[in-house]
Formats: C-alpha cells, structure tokens, sequence
C-alpha cells in the first residue's frame, strides 16, 4: 500500500503566528505529514505572513475592512480557499467569526485551538475569567470547527494547574507553550486517519471518542 500524501493544509492567521510557526516547525522536524498551500490573513502587514513569506508559502491577504461587509468577506475567503484545495483548514489565531455557509462549506475539515478548557470559557479572556473563577486548571483546546463559537467537539486539551502566584501573562505563556505542542498533534493525527470526523463526533482509531485525549504540563 503506497504511503499517504502530505495533507494539505491552509492556514488562517490574524497576528502573530506562533501557532502558524510551530506547524512550520513541526513539517520541518519531520513530525507533522502536512504541506501549508497558503496562509491567508484578515489583516495586511501582520508578522504571521512574514513567517508564511519566510517559510516559502504563500501568503495572502483578504482585508476584513476593505469588505463592504461580513458576507462579502466570506466570499472573498471562500474563492481563496477554494482556489488554494486545502483538505484540512487550520485556524491559528484568526479572530474573526466566520459565516455559517464557509464553516459547512468544510465541515470536518476545519481545525481551531482555542485557549480554555472548553466547554469552559468559550470567547475572549480565558485567562483573566480562569483566574477570576479560582480555577484549579486552565489550558487549550483543539477542536473541529462548527457555527456554534468554540463549541465544536474537542480532539484534544492541553492542561496546567494554575499556580497561586500566575498572572494573566504567566498564564498565557505556559498553556502556549502547550498549544504549540498539541496542535501539530492533532492535526497529525487527522493527516494519518487516527481521528477522524464522523456523525457530528470526533472518531478515534475506528471508534467514537468518549472525550478529547488530555496532556497535563509536566511540573
């Protein structure tokens, strides 16, 4: 049986591209069978398409705010992706909401990492709203996108138990560095059929997943 072609992925950034870099990392150490088709951003001139520039990939921008509005802007996306054939769509830091019609138009084919322990915290300052809470545990989620916000269902969650002296920054450092760790993972795991998505759910080796596999930060 011949091997597997490279999954082919787009990536959607709004900012900076960590997550975008260590995928780039990850195809390069040999740990990730994927091939990035392009890197599209919302916003001109930000540092993840200098990254996608760097690493040879194509970078594009569609510019949320030289659309007439949201739809035209899903439009105008749609025609990029389309023309890019990703099997895999990968959103790493992109911040806007996408319209319903693109998010079916890939369903199951979508990735998003979002920083909590969803179904805790979807939205904006997971952090500051753990630390509030007096959580014992924050972390990351990776997870298939679906129109409901960061309700798709979850592949896998990188955790760390919040220390007594943590700050928003302190946080926010520990679980990226996990981040950049378990996203590459799982999309690996979707480029060599571990997981798959099936019926709504999240399929692993052949069977419905109870749950998303869990990785704790090492003390």
């Amino acid at each position: 049986m011949s091997p597997r072609p490279p999954l082919r992925i787009a990536v959607l950034v709004s900012g900076s591209g960590s997550n975008l870099q260590a995928i780039i990392d990850a195809i390069a150490a040999g740990s990730l069978d994927a091939r990035i088709v392009g890197v599209i951003s919302d916003r001109p001139g930000v540092r993840a398409l200098e990254r996608a520039t760097a690493a040879g990939i194509p970078a594009i921008t569609v510019d949320y705010h030289a659309m007439a509005d949201r739809d035209a802007f899903g439009t105008a996306l749609l025609g990029e992706l389309q023309g890019l054939e990703p099997q895999l769509v990968v959103l790493a830091g992109f911040m806007r909401i996408l319209p319903a019609g693109l998010v079916e138009s890939y369903r199951g084919r979508m990735l998003n990492v979002h920083p909590s322990l969803l179904p805790l915290y979807p939205g904006l300052h997971t952090y500051r709203r753990a630390l509030e809470a007096g959580d014992a545990w924050h972390g990351t989620t990776v997870h298939f996108v679906t129109p409901e916000l960061d309700a798709g269902p979850a592949i896998i969650q990188y955790r760390v138990r919040i220390r007594p002296a943590d700050t928003e920054d302190s946080l926010r450092e520990r679980v990226q560095r996990g981040e950049h760790h378990v996203y590459p993972l799982a999309i690996q795991w979707l480029a060599s059929g571990r997981v798959a998505f099936r019926d709504g759910i999240v399929w692993r080796e052949g069977r419905p997943a109870t749950g998303p596999e869990t990785i704790d930060e090492k003390e």
